[in-house]
């Protein structure tokens, strides 16, 4: 008995210390192969039996998020991004418009289109516009980072952790919005300005000059019909069609097409995000069969104090130690036993978000800044990322709790 609870529980633990690592020493795994050697495990120890591993994967998300990852591969390969970042060199004329304008459009998009998606586009872009204007690149790769994990939470589909909530939650896509958008615009307002205040002598420079990149091809076809497909789908989730379908059917339309081939498309799929998903689902449910689950909601339920305060709280520390997506499987039977859960879900999906900025380590969209950067001779360092992040994060965290807590 000892033997059948204890040795799932330790690799439980072993999982879920290497899932928050990212890796194992001397070991070529990542955290999708991880998870599902951890799954994996746990199946054949029988702490979970075949049929609740397939039950516990939730069809709805993964159908979701391979859906919107299909929508982004083909706004990428059709130019889309680069037509931005070209808007954005023609509008800005000061070191602060562009942050300004980086942070708005970063934002904005990351709510649309995944933030991961967003920080891998345009990071090279930065650095190419940063070196050509000869500007101290680290307060710009600070804001696209920051900003894609503030704008994304504004809406289920801006996040892999809104993902997974809206599934679980239930709540409607307008609803999730309408509570978090106006979070979302004042992070991004918040942001804005402790960059400009941490790095004023980077911003206290004259305008630059115009700055031109390099000639790509876009494939405009194509980019209308990606427009079009988003336009649809955001039209189908303000009427109420749940937002797997509507994503589902945007990803269907454009995949019907004449010169794109599927290869071309499905390999910009994040197809290890999605094993990741799958095995989390699995982990999370043995988990809760043999009693862990159970007895840390008994631990960590809130009887006193501000409910708010404290599972925000909670959200942000256990996101900084196993990263937000597990923090969200773990502690969504901490959610379910607030008398508002509607509330308590929010919560968890503006915690575990703005918990992403706190250090370099908080947020996948971080360190693909961090590496790409790195690729490119530019190191944006821990304690570099921790002077600014600390700010961001504990001045959004407040606002948003502050609104749920007072206006809803």
């Amino acid at each position: 008995m000892i033997f059948s609870v204890w040795l799932p529980l330790v690799i439980i633990i072993v999982t879920i210390i290497g899932v928050s690592l990212g890796r194992f020493p001397f070991l070529r795994m990542n955290r999708a192969t991880i998870a599902f050697v951890g799954a994996a495990v746990l199946i054949i120890l029988n702490a979970i039996s075949m049929e609740q591993a397939y039950e516990a994967i939730d069809l709805n998300t993964i159908v979701l998020l391979l859906s919107i990852m299909i929508l982004n591969a083909n706004f990428r390969l059709s130019g889309f991004f680069y037509i931005v970042t070209q808007f954005i060199l023609k509008i800005a004329k000061t070191p602060k418009q562009l942050l300004a304008l980086l942070i708005l459009f970063s934002g904005l998009l990351s709510a649309l289109f995944l933030n991961d998606t967003i920080v891998l586009v345009f990071t090279p872009l930065v650095l190419a516009i940063t070196g050509n204007l000869k500007q101290n690149p680290i307060p710009y790769l600070m804001a696209l980072a920051t900003s894609a994990n503030i704008g994304s939470v504004a809406t289920i589909i801006g996040n892999p952790q809104n993902i997974i909530i809206g599934t679980l939650s239930g709540i409607s896509f307008l609803d999730f919005s309408a509570h978090l958008i106006p979070v979302a615009i004042a992070g991004l307002c918040l942001n804005w300005a402790i960059i400009v205040l941490v790095y004023r002598k980077d911003f206290s420079k004259a305008n630059f000059k115009v700055v031109t990149l390099p000639k790509l091809r876009v494939h405009r076809p194509l980019m209308l019909k990606s427009i079009i497909a988003t336009i649809l789908m955001l039209t189908a989730l303000i009427i109420g069609v749940p937002v797997t379908i509507a994503a589902m059917g945007a990803a269907s339309l454009v995949l019907i097409t004449r010169r794109l081939k599927a290869e071309r498309v499905f390999s910009e799929i994040d197809w290890a995000l999605l094993v990741f998903f799958a095995a989390l689902f699995i982990v999370t449910k043995a988990i809760e069969s043999i009693g862990v689950g159970q007895q840390v909601v008994g631990y960590l339920k809130m009887n006193s104090g501000n409910e708010i305060v404290n599972f925000s709280i909670l959200s942000t520390i256990s996101s900084n130690l196993i990263s937000n997506v597990p923090a969200v499987l773990l502690l969504k039977n901490v959610a379910l036993s607030f008398s508002n859960t509607k509330i308590a879900w929010l919560v968890m999906a503006m915690a575990t978000t703005f918990a992403g900025n706190l250090t370099l380590l908080g947020s996948v969209a971080n360190l693909i800044v961090a590496e790409t950067a790195h690729k490119h001779g530019v190191k944006l360092s821990f304690t570099e990322y921790l002077k600014t992040g600390i700010l961001i994060t504990i001045l959004t965290m407040s606002v948003g709790i502050l609104w749920l807590h007072f206006f809803w």
